[in-house]
C-alpha cells in the first residue's frame, strides 16, 4: 500500500475527505427520459466509485434551457431531485463525499433541446462546436452542428443567476455535500469570461471587469443560498476549443481567482486539457494561482499517478482527478495505492447506453491481486 500524498487525508470546507483521488465530472448520458431524471444505475455507478476522496457528478443542468446534450440529468425538479436522493444516498452508505456539478451550457446546444428556438449566450456570435443527439429514428446517438445563438436579455441573465442559486438548494435537498460551479470548457460562465464569445457592450460584456460580473453574481447567489464551504468552481484558462481562444483568458482567471478567494470558496478546479498536443499550464500561472488563491486547488488533465504525485509534491495542487481511469476501474484509489494494473476503456459505451460500460466493470479480483 502506497503512503504517498495521494492517499493522504485532506480537509476541503467542513468535509474530511480519506483521499486526494478526485473522481472528476464524466458525462454519461444515461438519465431517465421524459424529465432527464437519475435513475437507480446511476447511483449504482456512482457508489461503486465511492472510494474516491471526493466524486463531482456529471454536469447537471440547472434549467431546461441549460441543456445541450441529449440524456444529461437536470436538478431543476421534483422528480431529478428524488433521483439524485437515490444517488447520494447510495454514496454516503459505502462512506463517500459527492458534489453536484451546476451546468449551464449557453450557446454549445441545439434547438431540439428549445421547442426549436436559439440556444442562448452572452452574444450572438457564430462559432463551430457540435453536441451530441440521440437520433429516435436510428436508436443512435450523432453529433450535430451548433447554430449560431441569440444574445441572453440582461432579464434574462438574472432569471439564469436565480436557477443557479435554486439549483443549488436543490442540490442540498438532494442530500450533496456541495456543489461545483461549471466555468468551464466553452460553456456559459466561461463564454461570458471570454472576448471571443462575449462582445457584448453593457454591464455584462466590454471590460474585463464586466466580463467577470456574470461569474461573480452566479457565485454570490450560490454562496447566500448554501454557504461558502459548501461551494467549489471549475475554470479552463487554456482551453481553445469550440471558438474560445481568447488573448486576455489567463489574466481574466487570475482576476477571478482573486475574487473566489475573497468569497472563501472550497476550491478551485482546473481542466487542464487533455489531449496529446495540448498547451500545458506553465510553472508561472500556477504560481501566479496559487498566490491569488490559498484555498484548495484540484487538477485533472490526463494525470498518471507519478505526474500527481509530483503536482501534489510541489503544492501546486491539493487534489488530482483521474477521469477516464475511474470510468472502467471503479475501485481505482485502491489500484493506484497498490500499483495494480488498470481496466481498459469500452470508449464506445460512454454515451447512453444501459449497464454496459457503465457498472460492469469489475473491481480487482482476489486472484488478480495475489500474481500482482
Amino acid at each position: 500500500m502506497s503512503h504517498s500524498k495521494l492517499f493522504s487525508p485532506l480537509t476541503l470546507g467542513d468535509l474530511h475527505l480519506n483521499n486526494r483521488v478526485l473522481m472528476p465530472p464524466l458525462t454519461r448520458c444515461r438519465s431517465a427520459q421524459p424529465g432527464n431524471i437519475p435513475t437507480d444505475l446511476m447511483a449504482t455507478y456512482y457508489s461503486q466509485r465511492a472510494g474516491a476522496g471526493l466524486i463531482i457528478t456529471e454536469a447537471t443542468q440547472i434549467s431546461q434551457q441549460g441543456q445541450g446534450y441529449s440524456f444529461t440529468p437536470g436538478i431543476h425538479s421534483t422528480e431529478q431531485v428524488s433521483g439524485w436522493k437515490k444517488v447520494t444516498s447510495a454514496v454516503h452508505a459505502q462512506g463517500g463525499k459527492i458534489f453536484v456539478q451546476l451546468w449551464h451550457v449557453g450557446r454549445m446546444s441545439h434547438p431540439i433541446f428549445h421547442n426549436g428556438e436559439l440556444p442562448v449566450a452572452p452574444s450572438a456570435v457564430p462559432f463551430q462546436g457540435q453536441v451530441w443527439v440521440y437520433n429516435e429514428s436510428t436508436q443512435s446517438g450523432e453529433k450535430l452542428d451548433c447554430p449560431t445563438p441569440r444574445a441572453l436579455t440582461r432579464e434574462e441573465i438574472q432569471q439564469i443567476i436565480e436557477d443557479y442559486r435554486n439549483a443549488a438548494a436543490n442540490a442540498i435537498a438532494a442530500g450533496f455535500d456541495g456543489v461545483e460551479i461549471h466555468g468551464a470548457n466553452g460553456y456559459l460562465i466561461d463564454q461570458f469570461l471570454r472576448t471571443t464569445s462575449n462582445q457584448r457592450t453593457d454591464e455584462y460584456g466590454g471590460s474585463q471587469e464586466n466580463r467577470l460580473r456574470f461569474l461573480k453574481e452566479v457565485v454570490n447567489a450560490i454562496v447566500d443560498e448554501i454557504g461558502e464551504s459548501r461551494v467549489g468552481i471549475r475554470l479552463a484558462p487554456f482551453i481553445t476549443a469550440r471558438g474560445m481562444n481568447c488573448p486576455e483568458i489567463l489574466d481574466t482567471i487570475q482576476k477571478a481567482a482573486q475574487f473566489i478567494q475573497q468569497k472563501n470558496l472550497a476550491y478551485i478546479h482546473l481542466a487542464e486539457a487533455d489531449w496529446d498536443d495540448a498547451p500545458q499550464i506553465n510553472e508561472e500561472f500556477r504560481q501566479e494561482l496559487r498566490g491569488n488563491f490559498s484555498g484548495r486547488i484540484i487538477v485533472t488533465g490526463k494525470y498518471t499517478k507519478a505526474r500527481a504525485e509530483t503536482i501534489l509534491d510541489q503544492g501546486y495542487a491539493d487534489m488530482v482527478g483521474f477521469g477516464r481511469a475511474f470510468i472502467s476501474n471503479p475501485d481505482l484509489p485502491l489500484r493506484l495505492a497498490n500499483s495494480w494494473p488498470l481496466a481498459e476503456l469500452n470508449p464506445g459505451a460512454l454515451f447512453g447506453g444501459n449497464h454496459i460500460g457503465y457498472t460492469d466493470y469489475p473491481v480487482y479480483r482476489e486472484s488478480e491481486k495475489e500474481t500482482a
